[in-house]
């Protein structure tokens, strides 16, 4: 039986989704976030990073989404469901598995981590300070870099249905945390064939099932 350590509010959304895909029996272990929003330590027990999702197969443990999509594909997807066959999709699926995390990922975190600097207790003198800073690094740094990567995948999707084609894989569950993240703080009307991607994403079946045992992503 197939393990997913699940922390509430995180990636393990995309992995439940991966193991609907392929008709796998699978069990869910919820973790609660700590009041501080971390990962609580009972994840480190599992793995020593204390990150989820962790997928635990008897004695086998993988971390971080996109070895887990691979493992799967390895392992678990005999009809190649997870995994394109053709060659040039082959080559999209590997570039937005790793796009996703390498890429994209750094600059969500940036935007929240910057975002929060101002809220921090410190002296009430040092607040316009640092809010002016954190500004200046979110309009110049990183607001240029994540339209950048936008218009990338904008563009890409106005030739292609999913990431990897004319077919969902492990490309379109990976991308899938940063786009829905970034729904709960940014409006994609710009971006119509993300909107449009995003809405086959939510319609998909086995996505709804995985949303119905792990929850939706909440906010960023």
């Amino acid at each position: 039986m197939l393990l997913l350590h699940h922390l509430e509010n995180s990636r393990s959304q995309r992995i439940a989704w991966a193991l609907e895909l392929l008709g796998l029996e699978y069990e869910v272990k919820t973790y609660l976030r700590t009041p501080e929003q971390m990962a609580p330590e009972t994840l480190k027990r599992i793995h020593p990073l204390g990150h989820a999702p962790i997928l635990e197969d008897d004695d086998v443990i993988i971390a971080e989404s996109g070895a887990i999509l691979e493992y799967l594909a390895d392992e678990y997807d005999p009809n190649q469901k997870l995994k394109p066959l053709n060659k040039l999709e082959r080559r999209d699926y590997q570039y937005w598995l790793h796009f996703a995390e390498g890429s994209f990922m750094p600059l969500l975190v940036m935007t929240l981590l910057f975002r929060k600097i101002p809220k921090q207790p410190m002296p009430f003198f040092v607040r316009p300070i640092a809010k002016a800073i954190s500004g200046k690094v979110i309009s110049g740094f990183i607001e240029p870099r994540l339209r950048d990567a936008l218009n990338l995948i904008e563009d890409h999707l106005s030739e292609k249905h999913w990431f990897a084609g004319e077919h969902l894989s492990g490309a379109d569950m990976q991308m899938s945390f940063p786009l829905l993240a970034l729904t709960s703080t940014l409006a994609l009307y710009d971006y119509p064939h993300i909107e449009r991607w995003l809405s086959s994403v939510t319609k998909d079946p086995a996505y709804q099932r995985a949303v119905a045992k792990v929850g939706e992503f909440q906010s960023f």
